[in-house]
C-alpha cells in the first residue's frame, strides 16, 4: 500500500477514486504518565511519555486508515492528513484520512 501526502504518485496513473479511507484512535492519559509529566512541567523540557503516546496513536490511526483502504480495494491512499481533537478532558482523538485510489 502506497501512502502519500501528495495528490499524485510519481510514475503511477490513478484509474479510480474509491472514496475516503480513514482511521482513528482515542487515547487517554494515565496516572503514571501524569506524575512524570507533572514533574517535567516544573523543570521544563520535553514530556517524553506524551511524545511516545502521541507517536503510538499516530501509527495506530495510520494503520487503521490503511486497513480501511484495503477494504475499499485501494492500491494507495493519497492526500493523507492527520488531525487531532480533544474529546474530553485528558483524552484526544487522532484521525488519519486520505483518498483511497486504484492505480493502473
Amino acid at each position: 500500500m502506497i501512502i502519500s501526502t501528495t495528490d499524485i504518485i510519481p510514475g503511477q496513473e490513478t484509474v479510480a477514486i474509491l472514496g475516503i479511507a480513514r482511521g482513528s484512535t482515542v487515547r487517554a492519559r494515565n496516572i503514571g504518565r501524569d506524575v512524570f509529566a507533572g514533574l517535567k512541567n516544573i523543570v521544563g523540557g520535553e514530556i517524553e511519555e506524551y511524545t511516545k503516546l502521541q507517536a503510538q496513536s499516530r501509527e495506530q490511526a495510520m494503520q487503521r486508515m490503511t486497513n480501511d483502504a484495503k477494504k475499499l480495494g485501494a492500491d494507495a491512499v493519497i492526500n493523507v492528513r492527520l488531525t487531532t481533537s480533544m474529546v474530553m478532558q485528558g483524552a484526544s482523538e487522532i484521525l488519519a484520512y486520505g483518498t483511497a485510489v486504484k492505480l493502473k
